[in-house]
């Protein structure tokens, strides 16, 4: 996978706030901080990131919809992704999935966002489903991508849990390493992309991933679904092997009146490596004038 030249400053971190981008530091009701990222001018939509990566995942797909879709971007870190190294395992106490949709919930109403559309990617897509389910009436749309109402392979969640819980991982590890390129969905190629996938990853503490692992685990709003009556698009990658096309199809199919959509070529991180289609997909979901209204 090669990177267009004319693109690469955008894996680098550092330019993020000369394009545009305004950070804020929101404050949780238990006095805890998550990182908020603003960029553009326009209909709000927030976007909510993964299981590691903070907001800056997110960001080249949140710079296309603001500077070329005309949309006020907000994307949204999640607690404990700006925490300070407490050693391993140590200083990250246990979360459900509701504790972060309340976080997300707390975040909006600090931002003055009574209704908006949320997009939630992977983890994230976990959050915003959640917060679904619990204030429909908060959301004026929704898009997911990467996601599921129940996952339903728990085994390499526990697994992975596991070995995080006994064995600290250095994150120069090469062969550790090797596994996020599943991520992709197909081959990749050392360089800029690569290097910034891996610098993401590894950006949250152990103790917090094992946390998050733990939640995803019992996550279930599959007998909820039914609450959600916002319009709702469901992005799959057609190569995504964390969560195949197939499962993200039956979440589509459970949510009434949503649409399915599949990325070509794009893995489970296609927010990242394609946001031109995904960006291209979300814009047209928007400015349906039945639907989003």
């Amino acid at each position: 996978m090669r990177i267009n030249p004319s693109r690469r400053d955008l894996w680098n971190l550092s330019p993020f706030e000369a394009r545009g981008f305004e950070e804020r530091v929101v404050e949780l009701s238990d006095g805890s901080r998550v990182t908020v990222a603003r960029m553009g001018q326009g209909r709000p939509l927030v976007m909510v990131a993964g299981l590691s990566g903070g907001w800056e995942w997110l960001a080249p797909l949140a710079d296309r919809l603001a500077r070329r879709r005309g949309l006020e971007v907000w994307v949204t870190s999640l607690r404990g992704d700006d925490s300070q190294a407490q050693g391993w395992l140590g200083g990250s106490s246990r979360r459900s999935m509701s504790d972060y949709a309340g976080d997300l919930a707390t975040v909006l109403n600090r931002l003055g966002l009574e209704r908006p559309t949320i997009f939630g990617v992977s983890f994230g897509g976990a959050v915003v489903l959640e917060y679904a389910v619990t204030w429909p009436e908060r959301l004026r749309g929704l898009i997911l991508q990467g996601t599921e109402a129940r996952f339903t392979q728990p085994l390499g969640a526990r697994l992975a849990r596991g070995i995080l819980e006994r064995y600290p991982l250095p994150q120069d590890n090469p062969f550790v390493n090797q596994f996020l390129r599943l991520l992709f969905g197909k081959a990749v190629e050392a360089g800029p992309l690569w290097e910034f996938v891996v610098e993401r990853c590894w950006s949250v503490e152990q103790a917090e991933l094992v946390n998050r692992l733990a939640a995803l685990e019992a996550f279930d709003v599959s007998d909820r679904l039914d609450r959600i009556d916002a319009p709702t698009l469901v992005l799959a990658g057609a190569r995504d092997v964390i969560v195949p096309p197939s499962r993200q199809k039956l979440l589509a199919q459970a949510i009434d009146g949503a649409d399915f959509a599949v990325i070509p070529d794009a893995g489970h991180i296609g927010f990242l490596t394609h946001p031109g289609p995904i960006a291209h997909r979300v814009a047209d979901c928007l400015n349906d004038p039945v639907r989003f209204v």
